[in-house]
């Protein structure tokens, strides 16, 4: 039942991230190789991380505002804050590509 919730609260984020996506240049045709993780070490988060940890840090906030305009808006965001970004990804529809994963990633990494 969580899953199916889950689902539902990151498809409401995918119509909200496509309505803000419509400024911003369209996805490549096929996808890509995925892209060499970013060094994390030392980084204090990683893909990995909770997404409720990420936003609890002001810096943390900021790359999950810039990378997912809305999500921590959503109304379900308490149905899956407890999630990893890598874990809420099979529940995107395809919305958070590897790609976006990636730049996300690099941007948690500078983090200290």
């Amino acid at each position: 039942m969580k899953l199916l919730l889950t689902g539902a609260a990151l498809a409401a984020f995918a119509t909200v991230s496509a309505a803000s996506a419509q400024t911003a240049s369209p996805p490549p045709a096929a996808p890509s190789a995925t892209p060499a993780p970013a060094s994390t070490a030392g980084a204090k988060f990683s893909l990995d991380t909770p997404i409720q940890d990420i936003v609890a840090d002001e810096r943390g906030k900021a790359v999950m505002d810039k990378n997912f305009p809305g999500m921590t808006a959503l109304q379900e965001y308490d149905m899956f804050k407890a999630l990893s970004l890598r874990q809420v990804q099979p529940y995107s529809n395809g919305k958070l590509t590897d790609e976006i994963l990636a730049k996300a990633e690099t941007d948690l990494a500078a983090i200290k």
